[in-house]
């Protein structure tokens, strides 16, 4: 196999893609979008975005990446410069969406940062998290970053990441509606 060759259906990894994209190569970038775009929506809808808000978010996300190419590098997960990317412009939209209320525009949803029915015990423990805790959290737990790489999103020293983690799964471990579901 030369170098550029691939055997059909070998999945090239983010930095692989990357440096592609960095050559030129339209199609890596088109890769990168499919294996990504699920993961932003979500992180969109989890800062409240309908649908149709999460989809905007998910253009304007990689419209931001594809504005550091050529010349991009990877110094960490690309979720790790996506996340707050995303972040970024899901609060922007909201804030856009409450100057326009404020003009007597139509009502849109709060930013929350976990959907779940409403009596869910981890619903209600995970809302009793302060905002940061909970951040940290579901970034570790439901979208699997690396300590370091959540650091990097935030832009926090990983020892803060560390310690708000532990705060957090302390809390919801000492919480009476979710300590069952931890102690095992």
């Amino acid at each position: 196999m030369t170098t550029g060759e691939r055997h059909e259906g070998e999945v090239r990894s983010d930095e692989a893609l990357v440096d592609a994209v960095n050559r030129g190569d339209a199609a890596a970038f088109g890769a990168l979008y499919e294996r990504h775009r699920d993961w932003v929506v979500g992180i969109a809808q989890r800062f409240g975005a309908d649908h149709e808000l999460a989809l905007d978010v998910l253009q304007e996300t990689f419209l931001t990446l594809l504005d550091r190419f050529p010349g991009f590098r990877l110094t960490a997960a690309l979720r790790t410069f996506l996340y707050p990317v995303a972040k970024h412009h899901t609060l922007a939209a909201h804030r856009k969406g409450r100057r326009a209320r404020a003009l007597g525009d139509h009502d849109g949803p709060a930013p929350i940062l976990f959907r779940a029915e409403a009596d869910d015990p981890l619903r209600l423990a995970m809302d009793a998290l302060g905002p940061d805790h909970r951040e940290i959290l579901l970034l570790r737990y439901a979208d699997d970053l690396a300590l370091a790489d959540i650091a990097a999103a935030l832009d926090l020293p990983v020892g803060t990441v560390k310690s708000r983690l532990h705060h957090a799964v302390r809390q919801l471990r000492e919480d009476d509606r979710t300590k069952n579901l931890l102690d095992s």
